[in-house]
């Protein structure tokens, strides 16, 4: 099959101060009431500052035009990453997480910008520390009009979690920004989540090598109850240098992962996100950071065992500071992929519309 692109524009950005025009780490869902929405990290100075905001865009017409952004998410750190979910009736729940206070200022040692280090001695760090730390979440009762207090939960992914055949909530994330996980180790693991919050860890997914970063899975339950989560792996490990994805399943539920193995080469990219087409095609997008920069898309016919790999939907990025795509099946049946890329130093969010076409 052959990709056609529809389009490709930017969807949210803040030209008007682009001192905090940073929009990062993206994802999109259809609400329980036909709308979409898109959550982000939004409002920031650069791919590391305290400024970070989790922030929801909405749109009422398949992607043709977006609300501008709302913030729903923002503690006195750095809120990064953001997921969405919706499950129910009417709720969605948003998930984010947070670096430590001394991160920033670390990163801020070289670039001494005094508008950074003026907010972050306004901050108590260790009160701040103790309260949001980690993986958060906020859940909204009313299709994402308002949301509840800021939550947090010991595993963390980009594109949050997702639900099984039986309506629950399972998050396959790391375990690393959990600071009373017990864990030393960067470990994957998956949760159950419950309605009110609480949470009950389920097993967790080996580690391809010690050596290398095993972060940022997405996970997806397939009709027939198999769990197929996409992981990047990253780092030098027997003289190799490693960017890419590896997959690993559970078929009893989530009690016991498969060892992960690879599915695309070692350069390949990542993180990736997961959907099932309804014509019961798997597809799976991703990001790539060399040159040509951009954004790939991988699909399976087969439930995932097999994967035809490397189409390109997008290569045009400036660098490899883009990616961490996102997909949604419209109502006609082309598929909307959100994304970021950071242009001339203002990073803002871009959408491509899509699809298969036979050749």
């Amino acid at each position: 099959m052959k990709i056609e692109i529809r389009e490709t524009r930017v969807i949210c950005n803040n030209p008007d101060n682009p001192k905090n025009g940073y929009f990062g780490w993206p994802s999109v869902e259809r609400l329980k009431n036909g709308r979409l929405a898109m959550v982000a990290s939004g409002f920031r100075m650069a791919h590391v500052c305290p400024f970070g905001k989790g922030i929801i865009c909405y749109s009422e017409n398949e992607g043709k035009t977006w609300t501008r952004p709302a913030v729903v998410i923002d503690t006195p750190l750095d809120d990064r990453d953001c997921g969405i979910l919706a499950f129910d009736e009417s709720s969605v729940m948003i998930t984010s997480f947070n670096n430590k206070i001394e991160t920033q200022r670390g990163w801020n040692s070289e670039r001494k910008d005094p508008y950074i280090e003026g907010y972050l001695d306004t901050v108590d760090a260790e009160k701040a520390e103790e309260r949001f730390l980690g993986s958060t979440f906020v859940i909204s009762e009313d299709n994402g009009v308002t949301f509840g207090p800021v939550k947090r939960i010991p595993i963390s992914s980009p594109h949050g979690p997702c639900l099984n055949e039986n309506g629950e909530i399972l998050y396959v994330g790391c375990q690393f920004f959990c600071k009373d996980s017990g864990n030393e180790e960067d470990t994957l693991a998956l949760c159950k989540v419950n309605r009110d919050g609480s949470y009950e860890l389920m097993s967790t997914i080996a580690n391809v090598a010690s050596e290398l970063l095993n972060c940022e899975p997405h996970a997806i339950v397939m009709p027939d109850g198999k769990i197929i989560v996409h992981i990047r792996v990253q780092g030098r490990y027997e003289d190799k240098n490693y960017f890419t994805t590896y997959q690993s399943e559970s078929t009893d539920g989530g009690k016991s992962f498969s060892e992960p193995h690879r599915i695309l080469e070692l350069t390949g990219g990542a993180p990736a996100h997961l959907l099932l087409l309804r014509d019961g095609t798997l597809i799976s997008t991703y990001g790539y950071r060399n040159a040509p920069y951009g954004i790939r898309m991988m699909y399976s016919k087969d439930g995932g065992e097999t994967w035809n790999t490397n189409n390109v939907l997008y290569d045009e990025g400036q660098s490899g500071d883009l990616g961490y795509p996102a997909s949604v099946q419209l109502d006609n049946g082309d598929i909307l992929t959100v994304f970021y890329e950071n242009i001339d130093g203002i990073s803002v969010i871009k959408q491509i519309i899509w699809n298969f076409i036979e050749e």
